[in-house]
Order: C-alpha cells, then structure tokens, then sequence
C-alpha cells in the first residue's frame, strides 16, 4: 500500500529546508545546449569524513547526498571500520509521523488523502497555470511521463515531483537512500546501536489536517517553475555532483550546490496557511534541534560515534556542522578539503 500523500508532504516540508541553501540565481541557460549526463559506475568509495571532538570524544560525519549514479555501488573501508569501533550511529535527520486513528480509521483516511494531492474544484494543470509553464509542462512529460493523463489533475507541486524522480532515472541516476541502508546494515553487522535522531509529530486530527490542506495549500507555481528549470537545465550539474559524491571530489561538491528548485518548494510548505493552521511553520528548525541534541549527547557520552547528514549541512556555513562549531567543539575536514572557514579548526589540537 502507498503511503498516504499527506505524509509525503509533512515529510518533504521537513526536508527540502535541510537539504535547501540561498545560492545566487543561476544565469540564462535558454540557449545552452544540455548534453547528456555519463555517470560512474561500479565500486566506489564515496567521500571523506568530517570529524567534530571535545577532548577525547569523537564524531565522525558521513555526507550523504540526494543522488547516486544508478550503477554505483558504494562501498567504505573507512566508514565500515569507523562503524566497528563506535557507540552508536546516529541517523540523519528526520520527522516522524504518528496519526491519531486505528488502523480503519487509516483506511477511511486514504481517499481524502489521495484526494488533497489533487487540485481543488477538480481543475487540471492547464486551468492552474500560466499557459507558457504549461506549454513547458507538456513538453517534458511527453519525454518523462508519456502519456499519463491522471496526473493532470494534480497539484503542481506533486506532479513536478514525480517528473523530477522520472528524470532522474531516465538520465542515470536514483535516490541517495542506499547509502544510509548500507551504513544501518554495518551498525547491525557489527552490533552497534542506531539512534534515531528523530523529530516525532502527531497529528491529532488527520481529517482536519487533510481538510487544511485542502482548503490552504501551497501557492506551488513557483516551485513547479523551479522544478522545470531543474529538469531541463540541471541533470547534467545533478549527474556531476553525484559522481563527484562517488569519487569523494568534495572540492567539486562546493561548487555544486544542490538543485535550486528546494529553495521554492520548501518556502511554497513552509509559507502555506495550513502549516500555519496546524501550528507547524517551524518544524524544519524543531528536525533540525533533535539532531543537534543526539550529537550532542554522542559528544558527551561517547569515545567515538558516526552520525549521517545531508551533504550540504556539512558544506554549508549555516548548516548543522557549522552550529556544531560555534558551539565550541573542534572541526576537522577530510583530507584535502580545507575550506577557508574550516582551516583553522581542522588545525586545532585533538
């Protein structure tokens, strides 16, 4: 059974804010042709670690990233004997959602939740948007999504989402999500105890948060447009940085941020009346501070521990590793990235 859409959408409010940073606006790229991206393939050892420590207590970082080359295989001696010797893996930063119903009342939910992924009044993509996005819309499917028809009925948002997965796949690439399996299955092989570094929500009146929604939604114009630039103009950048993930080319990594299109979606989640009719406009910082704390404790009460984030929360001078450092704890870089703002902590005594 599919999850149902409202979770989706819960989920992606928290983690388009984490992966998203203010990059400059990217030049007209109208007249630039868009080669094909070649990714790499095979075994390869991903990137370096960071390490964070206060006095003999260490955390070591792995960045992971939001997508792979589709015929990598990931594969870590660094992270595996890292993983061996440590008290716990801390998982990257989430929300977890728990709904206020049995399991009946979960199933009477799922048509109005299906439904809140749809447009209101029953309109389609061509009433909801300006006739040249549309035009663009069209172009695009054709290529990704043939000739699927339901989808016209969705909100732009979601229905820029799925082109933007199909286009990943269709140009060689797939989510990052293999990379924190195979770091959990390294926890279990070894025994060592993961940590959710979880924010845990619930929703007392699912049906009222599918009405809000509903009745509130996204102003979600923006981020389609957005999601369309990425789709034609970025999958070579998205084919690059991926690769660059795969090599451990982190220098590369800093000159290639993520998507820009996150930036307009997670202000379309974060913006919209019914975040603030449900009381969760901040969620995004509330994530944000329970992984802090489970770093924080590792810190305090653990020799060594490995933690996951989300690349561009290491690379970022206002991501979660640069709170970490105004904090007080010292910093370390991966061998030959020694960034300006890092240099001096990565020289700092251990």
């Amino acid at each position: 059974m599919r999850r149902m859409p409202i979770v989706l959408m819960f989920s992606l409010l928290v983690a388009m804010p984490l992966a998203a940073q203010q990059w400059p606006a990217p030049p007209s790229t109208a007249d630039v042709p868009v080669l094909a991206p070649v990714t790499v393939s095979g075994v390869q050892p991903g990137p370096g670690l960071w390490k964070v420590s206060r006095g003999d207590h260490v955390l070591w970082l792995l960045g992971t990233t939001s997508a792979l080359p589709a015929d990598m295989q990931w594969r870590s001696d660094e992270v595996e004997r890292i993983v061996a010797g440590s008290r716990e893996v801390i998982r990257s930063p989430k929300v977890k959602f728990k709904l206020d119903v049995g399991f009946f009342g979960k199933l009477f939910l799922l048509p109005s939740a299906y439904g809140a992924r749809k447009n209101p009044d029953g309109k389609t993509l061509d009433q909801v948007l300006p006739a040249p996005l549309y035009a663009r819309w069209v172009k695009l499917k054709a290529s990704y999504l043939g000739s699927d028809r339901g989808i016209e009925r969705w909100r732009p948002i979601f229905a820029g989402m799925e082109l933007y997965k199909k286009a990943l796949k269709k140009n060689g690439l797939r989510g990052g999500g293999q990379v924190e399996h195979a770091v959990e299955a390294l926890a279990r092989q070894h025994g060592v105890p993961l940590t959710d570094a979880t924010y845990g929500l619930e929703i007392k009146d699912p049906r009222g948060a599918i009405k809000a929604f509903k009745s509130a939604g996204p102003e979600d114009t923006e981020c389609f447009s957005r999601t369309l630039d990425s789709v034609e103009h970025d999958l070579p950048a998205m084919a690059e940085r991926a690769n660059a993930w795969s090599t451990g080319d982190i220098a590369t990594l800093r000159q290639l941020p993520d998507s820009r299109f996150r930036n307009a979606c997670a202000e379309a989640l974060t913006e919209a009346g019914f975040a603030r009719q449900l009381g969760i406009g901040d969620l995004p910082a509330r994530v944000e501070a329970t992984w802090l704390a489970a770093a924080r404790h590792a810190l305090a009460g653990d020799t060594q521990a490995l933690a996951m984030l989300p690349m561009d929360q290491l690379l970022s001078a206002h991501g979660l590793l640069a709170a970490l450092q105004a904090e007080g704890y010292a910093v370390q870089a991966p061998e030959g990235d020694l960034p300006a703002a890092a240099s001096s902590a990565a020289t700092a005594p251990q």
